[in-house]
């Protein structure tokens, strides 16, 4: 029984940082855009074709 007043208040500590986290991340945009990287990574049109090649060979 002693045990459970150690590991509540523990619990607890945890739970609660790992709200602050999601709150932190939410309000700093982590969320905002969940697409638009797989999107400009599907159709950019820069890329460099991958060398399978030594150059001067």
């Amino acid at each position: 029984m002693k045990d459970y007043f150690y590991l509540i208040p523990i619990a607890f500590g945890l739970g609660l940082t790992a709200l602050t986290a999601f709150m932190w991340s939410l309000k700093a945009g982590q969320y905002d855009d969940l697409d638009g990287a797989a999107e400009r990574i599907l159709h950019e049109e820069t890329d460099a074709p991958i060398r399978t090649t030594q150059p001067g060979r």
